[in-house]
């Protein structure tokens, strides 16, 4: 059957982009449709905006903390129209790389509009029918909106609005304790705003080994940051301008703030594409995908958050090579797999959070006796230099120094984990870590928590001390 391109790409924003212009350069037919703007989440109301939203809040922080060092400074003048074009200055920046012109420059048509699957081959778009060898569906997600009594009545903000702030509310209640959550309430509360973080389970960020949380957690009170931890949300209600959130007992008012920040994780966009005449399943947790990232409609692949799994930039930009290489390719038979062994992530808060691998449970529960070795960041004289001293490192290995899995939290730990990520990809033993570091760094904190192995063999060899006494013993005396 003759179709009209290569492939079509529905979404634009990581996972899509990366697939229509890697197609586009290896002169494919391609087509990209978007409902709204270029650039998805991760330009507009992710990534580029929180680190820069972030970044003002840093320095705002640093200037406060400064007497600390001996500078002595004036308490910051937080400017909250200038942060936000701070923000805007940086997506208008970057915006160019994901503009509709650059693609249409690499030979991509672009459309804008939404559009519906009209069966297992045609895709409808503004009243045009587009058919292909390939569809690649990468409408990514949006925020999930809790089913919380009064809610919906009441003005609330997500990822979507937080950027766009024209004031800086004098107190944010922040629903979700999660990566968005921990870094917006951090960088709120540094540029002057009252924060209580909200979360319905026992500690932040639920993901990341306890004690990491744990260090997150006391920086935060520390800062003066509120948390209301296994508090369930029942109610929310305007009285006087104020919004007041209770929880399930609904006489109790959990706190009262000017505005409701929600990061609460994130829902599939999928309600408009009509996947059920394509033939493609799905759930509440996305597209449902093959190790191949097919759909159960061979010709129609995807990636991205929409398919749920690991909701990261670079995870989606993976993703979308290897979609990239199975759409393209004329046999079927070889295929590429995903393979998700080592990811890495962050969280940008101060301390930065950084993982990759198995926690130690799950390590525990794969191999069963693992060996787990932690370091604070106030071993590293770099650390000590610049104040550094909040945080921890832990590795997680096997007995024979495969490491399983890496968590740090301290300063620059986004930067840090690489060279374990590294290592772990080659499948490089831990003692791999200890080589050569460049004093004074931060990067010593990951051989020096290597080194621990080599000492706890050490250690655990009373026979080789025993030898050693007995030999350094004989050399003394000849």
């Amino acid at each position: 059957m003759a179709v009209d391109f290569d492939i079509v790409v529905i979404g634009g924003g990581s996972g899509g982009l990366v697939v229509a212009s890697a197609a586009a350069q290896l002169n494919a037919k391609v087509a990209l449709v978007e409902k709204n703007r270029l650039g998805g989440d991760c330009l507009w109301s992710g990534c580029v905006p929180s680190k820069s939203f972030l970044h003002a809040a840093k320095v705002a922080h640093q200037v406060r903390q400064a007497r600390q060092v001996g500078i002595c400074a004036e308490a910051p003048e937080i400017n909250f129209p200038e942060v936000i074009g701070h923000v805007q200055k940086a997506i208008a920046t970057i915006e160019p790389h994901d503009s509709p012109e650059r693609f249409r420059e690499l030979g991509v048509e672009v459309i804008f509009g939404e559009g519906r699957f009209l069966n297992e081959t045609t895709f409808l778009v503004n009243g045009r029918k587009l058919t292909a060898r390939a569809f690649v569906v990468a409408t990514g997600s949006r925020a999930t909106i809790p089913a919380i009594e009064g809610l919906e009545a009441v003005d609330f903000i997500t990822n979507e609005q937080v950027f766009s702030l024209a004031e800086q509310p004098k107190s944010l209640a922040v629903i979700g304790a999660g990566p968005m959550g921990c870094e917006l309430g951090q960088g709120f509360h540094r540029l002057g705003t009252e924060v209580t973080l909200i979360t319905g389970g026992d500690r932040l960020l639920p993901k990341e080994e306890p004690e990491v949380a744990a260090v997150l957690e006391q920086q935060f009170i520390q800062e003066g940051i509120k948390i209301l931890k296994n508090a369930r949300l029942k109610r929310v209600e305007v009285v006087k301008g104020k919004k007041h959130l209770y929880t399930e007992d609904d006489s109790q008012v959990a706190t009262i703030a000017d505005e409701i920040l929600l990061a609460t994780g994130r829902s599939p966009n999928v309600q408009s594409l009509n996947l059920e005449a394509a033939g493609v399943e799905y759930n509440d947790q996305g597209i449902c995908v093959n190790e191949k990232l097919q759909t159960t409609n061979g010709r129609i692949f995807a990636c991205g958050d929409v398919i749920g799994g690991y909701q990261f930039t670079h995870v989606a930009a993976y993703e979308a090579v290897v979609v990239l290489q199975n759409a393209l390719s004329p046999l079927k038979l070889f295929l590429k797999s995903t393979n998700y062994r080592v990811i890495p992530w962050a969280t940008f808060t101060d301390p930065e959070v950084a993982r990759v691998g198995f926690t130690e449970a799950q390590a525990r529960q794969r191999h069963g006796d693992v060996l787990v070795f932690q370091l604070p960041f106030a071993a590293v004289d770099r650390a000590q230099a610049e104040n550094k001293t909040v945080g921890l490192s832990k590795l997680i290995t096997r007995k024979n120094g495969e490491i399983l899995g890496a968590h740090l939290v301290g300063s620059q730990a986004g930067e840090l984990i690489h060279e374990i990520v590294l290592a772990m990809s080659y499948r490089l033993p831990v003692s791999a870590l200890t080589g050569i570091h460049i004093y004074p760094t931060l990067s010593e904190i990951n051989s020096k928590t290597a080194l621990l192995l080599a000492k706890k063999k050490y250690t655990d060899n009373v026979k080789l001390q025993n030898f050693l006494t007995k030999f350094f013993s004989f050399l003394r005396s000849i």
